[in-house]
């Protein structure tokens, strides 16, 4: 990762570099998520609205604006993050107070508030705001990383925002506590404290659990699903990855999302693809999202400076915990909780915000060779 100027080429800026892999992984994901959606979502589609497209095409438009943000990011100079960074975070922990207030309830807990027609998750804004400010933080004050109360200091306004995260929504909470955790490794001069910090939040985790009895009970679920009506959907959800087999059933042939699986086209789809895809497939998606957090990772060892390095790596961090813990809840590996596959799940938060921490990366990438002389002494003055 740099963290100096880069070179002057002739008086010209080279001209802005696409990570084509990246572009092309991205596509081929997106496009697996469309066929996968509809699929999942077409039976119970037509039993609601009476159209089996309803779902995908709230997806396929959920997925446009995502991406129009994304092209847009994209070309501007992620350097303005930098600068709007603590408004960024500010604004963010302000909309999830206002869930508290006036927020609209899903599943039992209050996670979305509505804006006319629309709904939007600001938990999943709050996931961006943390990697922007994070990053920022670790550019300004690289040197008081190393002594553990500066680091503290440093870090209230992120902890603040995850500890709101966490009173309703406990293991987004946790993937963002990984998302800083993982900035401020890469940042930090001294890791040893990254033990009492991991200490931390274990005793964090277990006082939420120990507070609201659903979270109890989600543990014995996962441990014993036969004994509770409530593994009902982790069951299903095994069947229908045991049913796949090696090759699956066949695209559009899976039997549990015909009202098996409770929200087969949402945070439990990758069952599905098991079942219709087989063990090939679901190894050919996961390889995707490897090949995307690769090119992530090379982009950042390549940023032109240290605050666009530690965005790509809060981004990268973003993505893998998010697929790490989807594919280990549908397997019943780890307790079962609430959370998308990037990119595949249907739900317009998720996919938008995403879509614009990978305009970040894109920015990143492009803007790699144009540096301005005066950006690093700039931060680091600070």
């Amino acid at each position: 990762m740099s963290n100096s100027t880069t070179q002057v080429v002739s008086g010209k800026q080279k001209k802005k570099k696409t990570d084509f892999v990246l572009i092309t992984a991205l596509v081929l994901i997106l496009a697996i998520g469309f066929v996968m959606v509809y699929s999942t979502s077409s039976y119970k589609a037509v039993e609601m609205y009476g159209d089996s497209f309803y779902f995908l095409k709230r997806q396929l438009i959920f997925s446009l604006v995502g991406m129009v943000i994304m092209f847009i990011i994209a070309k501007k100079d992620y350097e303005v993050l930098y600068e709007y960074s603590r408004v960024i975070l500010i604004v963010s922990m302000a909309l999830l107070c206002l869930v508290y207030i006036i927020g609209s309830a899903s599943h039992g807990s209050s996670r979305w508030l509505n804006i006319g027609p629309f709904r939007f998750q600001p938990s999943e804004f709050a996931k961006l705001a943390l990697i922007i400010y994070t990053a920022a933080v670790c550019t300004a004050k690289t040197k008081e990383l190393a002594k553990f109360k500066s680091f503290l200091k440093a870090m209230i306004l992120p902890f603040t925002a995850i500890v709101l995260i966490a009173i309703e929504n406990l293991s987004t909470a946790i993937i963002c506590l990984v998302i800083v955790a993982a900035v401020t490794f890469v940042a930090s001069p001294k890791n040893w404290y990254f033990v009492v910090l991991g200490l931390m939040v274990v005793v964090f985790c277990v006082l939420f659990i120990a507070f609201a009895g659903y979270r109890a009970q989600r543990i014995k679920v996962w441990l014993h699903p036969e004994q509770y009506d409530n593994g009902y959907q982790t069951l299903q959800s095994l069947y229908a990855i045991g049913s796949g087999g090696l090759f699956g059933r066949g695209l559009f042939k899976s039997i549990q999302k015909m009202g098996f699986i409770p929200e087969s086209h949402n945070d439990m789809i990758f069952s599905v693809i098991c079942e219709e895809l087989g063990f090939i497939g679901a190894v050919m998606i996961i390889a995707l999202f490897v090949i995307i957090i690769k090119r992530c990772a090379v982009v950042a060892m390549n940023s032109r400076d240290r605050f666009g390095g530690l965005l790509v790596v809060g981004v990268m961090a973003h993505i893998a915990i998010q697929v790490l813990i989807n594919i280990c809840v549908v397997t019943n590996t780890i307790p079962p909780t609430g959370v998308p596959l990037p990119f595949i799940s249907y739900g317009g938060s998720s996919m938008v915000c995403t879509l614009m921490e990978l305009g970040i990366v894109f920015s990143v990438a492009s803007h790699r060779e144009q540096m301005t002389p005066d950006m690093e002494d700039k931060k680091n003055a600070n």
